[in-house]
């Protein structure tokens, strides 16, 4: 089996290729999050909630949704928005 020879120049390509497929792949899931519905189990993913207090939300009326053939969406500008409000500082 013959060996390869690997210089610096074809260290430095593939560490430029790595780069670019990481930034790509950055690039890819940060978008993927700035979706603006998102479903139920995306939300009780997102907070760590379970079903039931993600209900609790919907019928006390903390959280805004909107339903369409049985599948509920919440818009996640609602849910940064619940955040910052339930935000507390201790200082």
């Amino acid at each position: 089996m013959p060996a390869n020879i690997i210089t610096t120049d074809d260290l430095r390509v593939f560490k430029e290729e790595l780069l670019e497929d990481l930034r790509q792949l950055l690039q890819s899931h940060s978008s993927g999050r700035s979706k603006k519905w998102l479903r139920s189990s995306e939300v009780m993913e997102l907070l760590h909630l379970s079903p039931g207090t993600l209900q609790n939300l919907r019928v006390t009326g903390t959280l805004p949704y909107s339903k369409i053939g049985g599948i509920i969406y919440y818009d996640a500008e609602d849910i940064e928005r619940l955040m910052e409000d339930s935000r507390i500082d201790n200082q």
